[in-house]
């Protein structure tokens, strides 16, 4: 969950295509195509309604900038911070995988595991914007005057549940399309002797990658957070400015 420091780049340098794409998702939070509203926000003093807009319009920003890096091709399988491993059951024979000279199987099962997560990603756009289309005033004064991660406590109290149960048929799906129970199969039958480590039968791998996935959305959204929080300079709109310059971390 890139959160709010995601303005950034969404100010600097939007494509057409992500620029209509961004208007869509504004509209459906109630926000309009843009900042208009927020900059009206911005002049004079600041009351809940507008803390509310302006909390609003910086998380769905943020949102939609995490799930756009991570649910792309190689969001996760390039970024080692997110990047999918092997579950620990098969972490115990990948040395002995690897040294029968089994590294393009091991390497193509942990491809197979990130192209899911990525896959998968896109469909947290809806149920954040769900949960930030809840926010009530009190919610955005807890969440301005908490911690560096606040946002994304928020974010991950109200919606891990509804993201797991949205994430794991994506994940399914896209696990049977990219090939990861095929490719984990593949893995298990070169194994040899260390057959009995990878315990096929209990590991659930869609169960799994769905929880990577979302820890590693999590994890984008609170970096952000803390680095919008804490850098003036990373508060590009007036609004920002406006809301975030009005409490002191």
């Amino acid at each position: 969950m890139s959160l709010l420091v995601c303005v950034l780049s969404l100010s600097a340098g939007l494509t057409a295509q992500r620029a209509e794409a961004q208007s869509d998702f504004f509209r459906r939070l109630g926000l309009g195509g843009g900042s208009k509203s927020a900059s009206q926000a911005a002049v004079g003093a600041l009351d809940d309604s507008q803390v509310i807009t302006g909390l609003k319009e910086a998380l769905a920003k943020g949102v939609q900038q995490a799930v756009t890096n991570l649910g792309r091709n190689d969001g996760f399988l390039r970024d080692l911070e997110v990047k999918i491993p092997l579950p620990d059951a098969v972490k115990k024979a990948e040395r002995s995988l690897r040294f029968l000279g089994q590294d393009q199987l091991v390497d193509n099962f942990i491809t197979t595991m990130n192209r899911a997560a990525e896959q998968a990603t896109p469909q947290a756009a809806e149920v954040l914007a769900s949960s930030i289309r809840q926010l009530s005033v009190a919610d955005a004064q807890s969440i301005l005057r908490g911690t560096n991660n606040a946002a994304t406590q928020y974010f991950r109290r109200t919606s891990e549940t509804n993201l797991y149960a949205k994430f794991l048929p994506i994940v399914q799906q896209a696990t049977a399309s990219a090939g990861v129970t095929s490719a984990y199969k593949q893995m298990a039958g070169q194994a040899g002797p260390v057959l009995s480590m990878l315990n096929r039968d209990n590991l659930d791998l869609d169960g799994y990658v769905t929880r990577k996935a979302l820890d590693g959305l999590f994890l984008k959204m609170a970096q952000e957070e803390k680095r919008i929080r804490e850098n003036p300079l990373a508060r590009t709109t007036d609004v920002l400015k406006k809301v975030f310059g009005s409490v002191a971390h």
